[in-house]
């Protein structure tokens, strides 16, 4: 396990009577660039935080680097580089004097700190506004500086809370293209409610719902597992009023989930979700056969990193 980076074994934090997160484990390994989901309040940020040392652990364990973050934060802290959701930052400062503050902060000195500042805000595109005031910046600059801030240093693990917030699409491909070069060489934890974000950068995902840990693959063996368990048709028909085309077919044998979604103008769409141990082609047909509903459309959608996180964090893959 000489490559492993981060190892957290039985992880929990609680707040009072509230376990915002609850006995997690995983490993992440050196040049993996690992995607952290869940819903709001699910346990992420707590789990980097901990991570980071800013909290410290109800039970469990953590190892960074191989440094504990309780009795070795110190350690661990001169080896990670964090950029936090809301980006602190100090806004009376230029962009180059925030950087310099930071480098000295984490024990830089001589040529090597402007040199690093060059090479670090080029790759985050900060040179244009370099003299700048942070406080002047938009929120996508503040979000640039904020993760050339965490960058400086060189650390050995990213740990990154949202870091294409506020940024716009360029920006973003930008952002992306940078942290997938990143993690050739280091290890980076990216936390993200952008799942197309997800399948562009990360070779790993972790999904954690309600502070435990549901799922942990790649994300072409996560969206293997949802086509394991159902799968989702559909059909898009007319000569029916909508409610009635909907009550019909979420009647259907194996028929986990029907709603109605956009689409052509003058029919009406369905989303169908059904059990994988059945095929409902054949009944999705006759029903519109007997109820003499014009079929205009049946087709057969792959699952996506959307279906895999709903059903995980909604509990709806147990009704499956």
């Amino acid at each position: 396990m000489a490559d492993v980076m981060i190892q957290v074994e039985n992880l929990t934090k609680n707040y009072g009577t509230n376990c915002a997160v609850d006995q997690v484990s995983f490993n992440v390994h050196k040049g993996e660039v690992l995607g952290f989901l869940g819903p709001n309040g699910a346990g992420k940020s707590t789990t980097m935080k901990i991570l980071t040392c800013f909290l410290a652990p109800t039970q469990g364990s953590a190892k960074v680097a191989g440094f504990d973050v309780f009795d070795q934060s110190l350690e661990v802290r001169r080896r990670v580089g964090y950029l936090p959701e809301d980006t602190p930052l100090y806004r009376d400062m230029t962009v180059l004097e925030h950087l310099d503050f930071a480098a000295s902060m984490h024990g830089m000195k001589g040529d090597r700190v402007q040199a690093r500042i060059k090479e670090i805000g080029g790759r985050c595109g900060l040179v244009e506004v370099a003299g700048k005031l942070v406080g002047e910046l938009s929120k996508g600059y503040r979000q640039r500086v904020g993760l050339a801030q965490a960058m400086l240093h060189d650390p050995d693990i990213l740990i990154l809370d949202e870091p294409t917030g506020g940024l716009d699409p360029n920006q973003i491909a930008e952002i992306r293209t940078l942290i997938k070069e990143v993690g050739k060489e280091k290890t980076v934890i990216l936390s993200t409610h952008i799942l197309p974000e997800v399948q562009a950068t990360c070779s790993r995902m972790l999904i954690i719902s309600g502070g435990k840990l549901v799922a942990d693959g790649t994300p072409d063996e996560l969206r293997a597992r949802e086509k394991a368990t159902r799968y989702r048709l559909v059909i898009e028909a007319n000569g029916a009023a909508p409610d009635a085309i909907k009550s019909k077919l979420a009647a259907l044998s194996g028929v986990v989930g029907c709603e109605k979604v956009d689409g052509e103008p003058k029919t009406h769409t369905f989303a169908i979700d059904g059990s994988a141990k059945s095929d409902l082609r054949k009944a999705l047909y006759q029903a519109a056969v007997d109820s003499k509903w014009i079929l205009l459309e049946l087709t057969r959608q792959a699952a996506s990193l959307e279906d895999v996180f709903r059903n995980l964090t909604t509990g709806e893959e147990s009704k499956s």
